[in-house]
């Protein structure tokens, strides 16, 4: 599809940011997707929380693969760089860029069809080796590009749109995360807004792989009775456990946050983000304790959201493989290329 310019309106006395700019200078084109897309939804919470953080559209990369959610990097930061790569192969592109400039944030927006079938394998080492980056996986059940088919994320017993009903176990994207060893796992619906902008806020902020598992309904496809992504459904079993603030680095807001049911997580840049405990029961750095929570709501057909888990003490790709922070276009030639000696030197460590 085509996408087509849209227009940049400012408006008398709007609000802005710490960098000066408005809420529509992080904007993109205008979207091509369905009327009603959930995905439209999560490029606005995008948008809305990178100028809430004053972050310069510049510093950041967006990635994608292939499907209706890997369209949606086009329609927020136009200014941002951006790449969009093959289907399921998103994540080894990020890593690389990660690899080479760790200076820039990195986000990639996916789908259940991208991710979970022919990218998962790609997915699973960019999660295991902690890349530094904002992973959405934007889940509506089906391929909608394709017309309807089931997707790896589809519940069994939930019908397509023509009536068939899906046979097949699902792959829960917040399930697979903790179990290959994800540092930030998150869930929320596209139609809660003010819960998303949190956790991607908080999802930026975090120093390491950040999934954001949102179930973004299909309106084409998948949003007819009997399916189990569509907004009535998710409506009716959404449950929030964890609520997620990202304070940004302040003396006064860090040594003065709420006791009680509010724990602080401190972030590698000084900022804070504030967990509430909407479920007396549930401890959000607890990695077995969030496995079992979303085990016992899968059986119950709940959709447990919120800020699931998270661990900030483990290193970011970079870190963990001493990479240095300054990108590879920056450094000098003469550096890069140390010449034959030191080329010797290196390979004697391996004989």
């Amino acid at each position: 599809m085509t996408s087509f310019v849209k227009p940049k309106i400012r408006r008398k006395n709007e609000p802005l940011n710490d960098l000066g700019l408005a809420r529509s200078d992080y904007d993109g084109a205008m979207s091509t997707l369905c009327a009603g897309c959930g995905h439209d939804s999560v490029t606005a919470a995008l948008a809305r929380a990178y100028f809430e953080l004053s972050m310069d559209p510049k510093d950041v990369v967006k990635v994608s693969g292939i499907g209706c959610s890997s369209k949606t990097t086009t329609y927020f930061l136009r200014d941002a760089h951006g790449a969009n790569t093959v289907h399921g192969r998103m994540p080894s592109f990020a890593t690389g860029a990660a690899a080479v400039n760790g200076a820039l944030s990195y986000v990639g927006v996916s789908g259940d069809g991208d991710s979970l079938s022919i990218g998962i394998g790609q997915m699973a080492h960019a999660i295991r080796r902690n890349v530094n980056m904002l992973y959405m996986l934007e889940n509506n059940g089906v391929y909608g590009l394709t017309k309807g088919q089931f997707s790896a994320s589809s519940d069994i017993g939930s019908t397509a749109k023509k009536g068939a009903a899906n046979t097949l176990p699902p792959i829960d994207p917040a399930i697979f995360a903790l179990s290959v060893g994800a540092t930030f796992v998150a869930r929320s619906f596209s139609g809660d807004r003010d819960q998303l902008v949190s956790i991607i806020k908080a999802g930026i902020k975090h120093r390491g792989f950040a999934l954001i598992d949102v179930i973004s309904p299909c309106v084409s496809f998948n949003d007819h009775k009997g399916s189990t992504k569509s907004y009535a459904h998710t409506y009716q079993y959404y449950h929030k456990a964890v609520h997620a603030d990202y304070v940004p680095p302040s003396e006064e807001i860090v040594t003065s946050y709420e006791e009680g049911d509010v724990m602080p997580v401190e972030l590698h840049d000084g900022g804070i983000i504030k967990l509430r405990k909407l479920d007396a029961d549930y401890d959000p750095t607890d990695r077995a304790g969030a496995m079992d929570h979303l085990l016992r709501s899968q059986a119950t057909s709940e959709i447990l959201t919120g800020l699931l888990y998270i661990d900030e003490s483990r290193p970011d790709m970079v870190e963990h493989k001493k990479l240095t922070d300054t990108p590879l276009h920056s450094i000098p030639y003469a550096k890069l290329n140390p010449g034959a000696e030191a080329l010797r030197k290196v390979q004697e460590e391996f004989r």
